[in-house]
């Protein structure tokens, strides 16, 4: 599918409704390129949408006679504000020093912007727009990219599935390539711990006080001080918070929980099945704790394979590192830290992100030679070192299975389950654990977002998890050798239970010799979702099914004399939403009943985790 313009052709006004003109000096951070252009700011700047709709933007106009490119920023989270912290991007007065013509713009209904606020569903027509109108402005010589972060990266690829004459080049940072499997779904389950808060703190209460509803906007804070209540309120279809029947609050929410299955809503919208139509070379960067981190390679992958254009499949770069959502090769931030298992990591999981975006866009956009770099820049966590490939999964990939075995006991880390290299010669006996969705297994670590004072994300000791009796333990024994494991992580898990829909969960885990069990990576399938995300279909209570559980990609070279570890259980909560074991459709009733699970390990049922080995001389 191709987006095209409709309507008249775009109108463009250069009205600055709140001109603020000041010579900003050429200045940089000491690690950075040295800055070559002065630069001169202008406020409130209007674009009018096809519709007649004005949005506004900053303009970073460099001081030069010569005409320049553009980098184009399309923010929901406040273009006087986000995009500008030090920890997350490089700000438009850095990238405009370097002689680009940089616009900030507040995205439709949010901020200094006219117009009803929308997620995603808007970016398509107002990126093309934004796009054109950006390419026409004073001093522009028509090369547009684009730059951002998480939905800043959603606008980026929203527009670029539009096919704007004038883009040249994206840049998307810790985004997804679907806005159901990734962002607000995953494996068919609600991601509770990140949509709720998220959506709170941001974008409703974002759009609230754009319309000037100042009460709403002191509720919204008022319920986010008390967060934790409200992630245990059932049933989502009726969050208190959000106005349930009100359209002018939060009517994207209720329609993500109505549209709970993975149809024509989310469709027509996710990046990847527009790759295809998608021209122009990209940098991708995500983090290995990131929300996003599978969507990121996704897109990495899908347009190396499948990009609209001999240039765009073989201009498509990609950067993996030790951070979460927020927190990447920046300086700390006083407002936010990574766990501390991350931070631990320290200047070893630094990047030159500001060197190499200029160089990308240099490239891009003002014809400079490429800086030379891999396909694939990755930090490989464990030896805590930079690596360079050509491709994903990286070339020489050893897919190997380690095998679930036990005697019926694995609950908790002090029962007997183990991983093994070999399949079971013989019968085994089940293991079994109880699943109650009024007490749920909690998250500790993991890829959600966006703040991390819960510890939702990152890297965490894993111990007072697996003493849970829910929790199933699988240990390695002791390596004998360094294990160097990147790449894409699968579980087949033959398992039972008695509830006609419920999830299972699977973590991949690092323990050291002192006992430390580190998470590097999860995933979670909802069981009606195992043969399709679009058409679910109900399981048999205690028949006996084959599921196949996505963990998401991860780096770690397992030193020698570690373990190899995962766990199985049915909940994560909160970064995702309970089961309730009901079947009942996805977030319509607060019932909840106990089920009952069974995971299989024998000779019929041979559950197992595949793992991507990177042999020694990779």
């Amino acid at each position: 599918m191709k987006f095209t313009i409709s309507g008249s052709t775009v109108a463009t006004t250069l009205l600055v409704t709140a001109t603020l003109l000041f010579t900003m000096t050429a200045c940089a951070p000491p690690d950075r390129q040295a800055a070559t252009c002065e630069v001169v700011k202008e406020v409130n700047v209007a674009a009018t949408m096809r519709d007649g709709t004005v949005l506004y933007a900053d303009i970073y106009r460099p001081k030069t006679d010569e005409p320049v490119p553009v980098v184009l920023i399309r923010n929901q989270y406040g273009k006087d504000v986000a995009a500008l912290q030090p920890y997350r991007y490089m700000s438009p007065h850095w990238l405009a020093t370097n002689c680009y013509l940089v616009v900030h713009q507040d995205v439709r209904g949010q901020y200094a912007s006219k117009g009803t606020f929308y997620e995603f569903t808007q970016e398509v027509d107002d990126g093309y727009d934004s796009v054109e109108w950006a390419a026409a402005l004073p001093g522009a010589n028509g090369n547009v990219g684009m730059y951002g972060s998480s939905y800043l990266g959603a606008t980026q690829w929203l527009a670029a599935a539009a096919a704007p004459p004038h883009l040249t080049t994206i840049v998307p940072m810790n985004t997804s390539s679907d806005y159901y499997e990734g962002w607000t779904y995953e494996g068919g389950q609600f991601r509770l711990g990140f949509v709720e808060p998220w959506a709170m703190h941001t974008i409703i209460r974002g759009a609230a006080a754009n319309r000037g509803d100042t009460a709403l906007v002191k509720e919204l804070d008022a319920a986010y001080l008390d967060i934790a209540k409200w992630l245990r309120h059932r049933p989502y279809n009726n969050f208190p918070p959000f106005k349930p029947g009100d359209p002018k609050v939060a009517p994207y929410y209720f329609d993500w929980i109505q549209h709970s299955t993975n149809d024509d809503y989310w469709t027509r919208l996710a990046p990847e099945r527009h790759h295809s139509t998608i021209t122009v070379p990209a940098l991708h960067i995500g983090g290995w704790y990131d929300a996003f981190l599978d969507g990121t390679i996704r897109n990495f992958t899908g347009m190396t394979t499948a990009g609209g254009s001999p240039e765009a499949r073989a201009q498509q770069r990609i950067v993996i590192g030790p951070w979460d959502h927020k927190s990447y090769s920046r300086p700390p931030a006083k407002d936010y830290r990574p766990s501390p298992m991350l931070a631990a990591i320290g200047k070893a999981g630094e990047y030159p992100l500001a060197e190499r975006l200029l160089a990308w866009f240099d490239q891009h956009l003002k014809g400079r030679p490429s800086d030379g770099r891999a396909a694939v820049d990755y930090f490989e966590m464990g030896s805590n070192v930079w690596r360079q490939a050509s491709a994903w999964p990286i070339p020489g990939t050893e897919f190997t299975k380690y095998f679930l075995s036990s005697d019926g006991h694995a609950a908790s880390l002090l029962g007997d389950g183990k991983l093994t290299a070999t399949a079971p010669a013989s019968g085994q006996p089940a293991d079994e654990f109880t699943y109650d969705p009024g007490n749920p297994v909690p998250s500790v670590g993991g890829h959600s977002c966006c703040d991390n004072t819960g510890g939702q994300q990152g890297p965490y000791d894993q111990q007072v998890v697996e003493a849970r009796p829910d929790v199933l333990v699988y240990t390695g024994a002791p390596l004998s050798a360094d294990t160097r494991v990147t790449g894409p992580i699968s579980v087949e898990l033959y398992a039972a239970s008695s509830a006609v829909d419920t999830d299972w969960t699977a973590k991949l885990v690092d323990v050291h010799p002192d006992g430390t069990a580190r998470n590097l990576n999860n995933g979670i399938l909802r069981a009606s979702f195992r043969e399709s995300s679009s058409q679910p279909t109900p399981i048999v209570p205690g028949e006996i099914y084959k599921y196949t559980i996505k963990i998401w990609p991860t780096s770690n070279m397992f030193r020698a004399g570690h373990k190899i570890r995962l766990e199985i259980s049915s909940s994560d909560y909160p970064q995702y939403a309970p089961n309730p074991n009901t079947g009942t459709a996805f977030g319509t009733s607060d019932e909840i009943r106990i089920a009952n699970q069974r995971i299989y390990h024998d000779p019929a049922h041979p559950s197992s985790i595949t793992l991507p080995i990177i042999p020694g001389d990779k």
